[in-house]
């Protein structure tokens, strides 16, 4: 399947829509939550086994995004939207089937492992292709898509909700809710298959600079630059201190203003919950197309600076006040998907075009790695202050600090960051923009051969 070159006259503000497509449709994986009680009572599953699916879902993303980024890279967006619809729909096709036989593993690895295959394969699909459209504002037109996977959610939630309503919460109704899941998002990704064009030329617009401009950096090369290195760890801390609230936040505000005298319902909550899903998702096209005007490496200080300052207002003040505590809250949340979608552009500010698809892919372990870490450092010392006698904002004040500190190293890191040594730059006629299948494979093969 070759990479779909746009006839003339075609507009690049037809991709983003494509993009959107994709990621709106992936991003439910946030939403599996709306799934965990009903599986609970219906399978006589614990907390820790109805969160399995989606805790692999997460790890098969950065696995498969790392490892299928190059072939990404190779075949085009319109293979990995088509790879990424096969593998996502089939996940829920065969969890329906699990939930119906009452066979959870089947649940685990439809959802957790074929579609977790789709989330990560769907979710680097678009970004190279952004990039190479908008090569003047690559922040802006990446932030596009990748608000639309944490915006997913707010579709999926209330949408999965109703269905578990019309349908019962058994698991034939569970059933039901993922055969119509699978259903629905097969066609509503199939729009992005068939919408999706990779620019005929390195200037698809006459103003903007050229997409082969500036190095161009295999992934292979890139990852043995310290810079890849670095921006590994600036992700990996930035998504931690998001995630660490993400996880926990409606008990976290609970249990903040349990003892005042106007405690937190269960109903404000989810309504804090709501928000936060808000400011994740405006602070992914925000922040990113901040970032176009004052540059990557300045916006990644005030994700990782003024988010530890956020920590620190939560840390010492947060109890005193709930519109602080919900503020420095939203602030965090808005860096967390901030950071995800201002990303891809740093790697294209440092290693080109020429393969920043797959050199996504393989940074994007850094999110699988922070996705067990943020949860883990925050409920474990929860649990241990818990049993040493304590409550409400004391359970989290070791986690808070620790937040700052992993903010801290991963504001060092970015200071850390430099041009990347023109010893790893691909020889300039090694790295035009890839039109087709086949013109990818006969670089790489004069490239090989040189």
């Amino acid at each position: 399947m070759s990479p779909p070159v746009a006839p003339p006259g075609w507009s690049r503000w037809l991709v983003p829509p494509a993009a959107l497509a994709v990621h709106l449709s992936i991003g439910q994986a946030y939403a599996w939550s709306v799934f965990k009680p009903p599986l609970e009572s219906a399978l006589g599953l614990s907390g820790t086994q109805s969160a399995l699916p989606f805790q692999l879902g997460i790890v098969m993303l950065g696995l498969s995004a790392a490892f299928g980024g190059t072939l990404v890279e190779r075949r085009g967006p319109r293979w990995a939207m088509t790879v990424a619809l096969i593998c996502f729909s089939s996940g829920f096709l065969l969890s329906a089937l699990g939930a119906a036989t009452e066979q959870y593993w089947l649940i685990v690895f439809g959802y957790g492992f074929v579609g977790g295959i789709g989330l990560g394969i769907g979710y680097i699909s678009p970004v190279s292709t952004l990039i190479k459209w908008f090569p003047d504002r690559p922040g802006m037109a990446t932030g596009i898509a990748i608000m639309g996977f944490g915006g997913g959610a707010l579709i999926a939630s209330p949408w999965s909700a109703q269905m578990l309503e019309s349908f019962g919460t058994d698991n034939v109704g569970i059933a039901y809710a993922f055969l119509v899941h699978g259903l629905t998002y097969a066609v509503f990704m199939m729009l992005g298959v068939l919408l999706v064009r990779v620019p005929p030329s390195v200037r698809p617009k006459a103003d903007a600079p050229a997409v082969t401009a500036g190095p161009q950096v295999s992934a292979r090369s890139a990852v043995r630059t310290p810079q890849f290195w670095l921006l590994w760890i600036v992700l990996c801390m930035n998504v931690t201190a998001g995630i660490g609230i993400l996880e926990k936040a409606a008990p976290m505000i609970t249990d903040f203003f349990a003892d005042s005298s106007a405690p937190v319902s269960a109903t404000a909550a989810a309504g804090f919950v709501a928000l936060l899903s808000a400011a994740n998702m405006a602070g992914r096209i925000g922040w990113s197309t901040t970032s176009d005007l004052i540059g990557r490496k300045n916006i990644y200080r005030v994700y990782l600076g003024v988010g530890a300052l956020m920590y620190a207002l939560i840390w010492s003040l947060g109890d005193s006040s709930k519109p602080l505590f919900v503020l420095a809250a939203l602030v965090i949340l808005s860096f967390y998907g901030g950071g995800f979608a201002t990303v891809p552009a740093y790697l294209k500010d440092l290693f080109g075009t020429y393969q920043v698809g797959a050199i996504h892919g393989r940074l994007l372990t850094a999110w699988s790695t922070a996705g067990v870490l943020g949860p883990l450092i925050v409920n474990w010392v929860a649990d241990r202050q818990e049993e040493a006698g304590k409550h409400g904002p004391s359970l989290y004040g070791v986690s808070l600090v620790v937040m700052i500190g992993l903010l801290a190293v991963g504001f060092v890191a970015n200071e850390l960051v430099r041009p990347v040594h023109p010893r790893h730059h691909e020889p300039a006629a090694d790295a035009p923009v890839a039109t087709s299948e086949e013109a990818a494979d006969d670089r790489r093969e004069q490239h090989e051969s040189a």
